[in-house]
């Protein structure tokens, strides 16, 4: 091509591009918004702190599924477990802003956040919220053998013997631990915890009495008290799910007391909010499709949809709960 024609040719695509940039100042559109108008174009990651094969991990998958469907990609899920999601967290925060890497998160990561020695990583501030997705509860279940039967009776047994009775659960730093704890703060009771590394011996171990109190699954007690092996006796959360419309809420006993993990997706700090807007509106879909409230209800999981705009503060006021409790009940995973 001589130079002649290169330099005609290079003016003609600077005017087209300049022309096509007025037509976009013209409509109002601004870079994330172009972006949104393409995306998603190509797969995207949804990272999970935990193991393939337990309740977050399934939760992630029912997901991705559905998201597959409504935004025409592929979602993968990728589990990058350990340290209560700060390895995933980490790894996603160091993605590009471009929605196309996101992070399922606990509320164990805004526990470990204030537990972790030398955690440098700050969830509200390390992403962008993008939405609340499920809840997952739990459970205080005892042998049948234990002298309550309902959260006012548990409550009444555990302050009229201090330090007699222990509780399980699935490990330092859970939920499941400080939402015990929260137990014990609100009732002025003295409960001794016995962590143990996962949550797959505790039923068993309450069952045969090693342990009078378990925090568990919601599935997981469920099951067991209904087949008359082990007491369920109170809900950690005021919720009904199937098998358990009987089993009363803590909130019973200790007015507002509702601790549950819950399920959020959130994205790299800096990703624009008109992909942010488009990843919560393809959730509010998934989640309010009935075979998704099916699948999560059997799964033990109740969809808890919230926006943008009410997560982050929502996260921020669950932060600070946790920082409380581990400061008043003096907590520390060392």
């Amino acid at each position: 091509m001589t130079s002649h024609h290169a330099t005609a040719a290079h003016r003609l695509f600077r005017r087209r591009w300049l022309a096509l940039g007025a037509f976009g100042l013209v409509l109002g559109l601004g870079a994330g918004q172009v972006a949104a108008q393409t995306f998603p174009n190509k797969p995207l990651r949804v990272l999970v702190g935990y193991s393939a094969g337990g309740a977050v991990d399934a939760m992630a998958r029912l997901l991705a599924q559905g998201l597959s469907a409504e935004l025409g990609q592929q979602v993968v899920v990728e589990n990058r477990a350990g340290a209560s999601g700060l390895i995933a967290a980490e790894a996603v925060s160091r993605s590009a802003a471009d929605g196309y890497t996101l992070l399922l998160g606990e509320s164990g990561l805004l526990i470990a956040s204030h537990l972790q020695p030398g955690q440098r990583l700050d969830p509200l501030k390390a992403f962008v919220p993008v939405a609340g997705l499920f809840t997952t509860p739990l459970m205080i279940v005892a042998n049948n053998d234990f002298p309550a039967r309902n959260p006012k009776e548990l409550v009444a047994a555990l302050k009229a013997r201090p330090g007699f009775y222990s509780y399980a659960t699935s490990g330092l730093g859970t939920v499941h631990h400080l939402g015990f704890e929260m137990l014990k703060g609100q009732s002025n009771a003295f409960v001794v915890h016995i962590p143990y590394r996962g949550a797959a011996q505790i039923v068993p171990d309450v069952m045969s009495g090693q342990v009078p109190l378990g925090v568990v699954s919601a599935t997981a007690g469920i099951a067991q008290s209904k087949a008359g092996r082990l007491r369920a006796l109170a809900m950690m959360s005021p919720v009904k799910l199937a098998g358990a419309e009987d089993v009363a809420p803590l909130s019973d006993a200790l007015p507002g007391f509702n601790v549950a993990p819950r399920l959020v997706l959130l994205a790299p700090l800096g990703t624009p909010a008109a992909l942010v807007d488009s990843l919560n509106a393809a959730v509010r879909n998934v989640l309010a499709k009935p075979e998704t409230i099916r699948t999560a209800n059997a799964q033990g999981a109740v969809p808890a949809y919230l926006s943008s705009s009410d997560l982050g503060p929502d996260l921020a006021r669950e932060s600070a709960q946790w920082a409380e409790l581990i400061k008043t009940q003096k907590i520390s995973i060392q």
